[in-house]
């Protein structure tokens, strides 16, 4: 199922994970002075807020992009899983927004 063919699909998941993507680079970069944090936070929240607007507005791939961006969330949090909270909370909510998108694409 095409982004364009699916109007029922809501932005707000991608508007939030985005949201809370761009929060968490700067918190990380305000604690420590992370560099990553902050281009990997901002970056994939970029991302996300790109899809949410393409989907708000019907405007093609909003969810092959909500997608990409649960998947880059996904790949970049899950092999720190081990290293505290904050990458169990990106890993779920990862999964979380890629489970949404998904079964709409599908």
């Amino acid at each position: 199922m095409s982004s364009l063919t699916a109007p029922s699909v809501s932005p707000y998941p991608a508007y939030a994970t985005g949201a809370f993507c761009v929060l968490g680079g700067l918190i990380g970069f305000a604690r420590r002075r992370s560099a990553m944090s902050l281009v990997g936070g901002a970056g994939v929240g970029a991302l996300y807020l790109y899809a949410a607007n393409l989907l708000e507005n019907g405007g093609a791939n909003g969810l092959e992009t909500a997608l990409g961006a649960s998947a880059l969330l996904l790949l970049s949090s899950a092999p720190r899983l081990g290293k505290g909270p904050i990458p169990l909370v990106l890993t779920v909510t990862s999964l979380v927004a890629g489970g949404y998108y998904g079964q709409a694409y599908l």
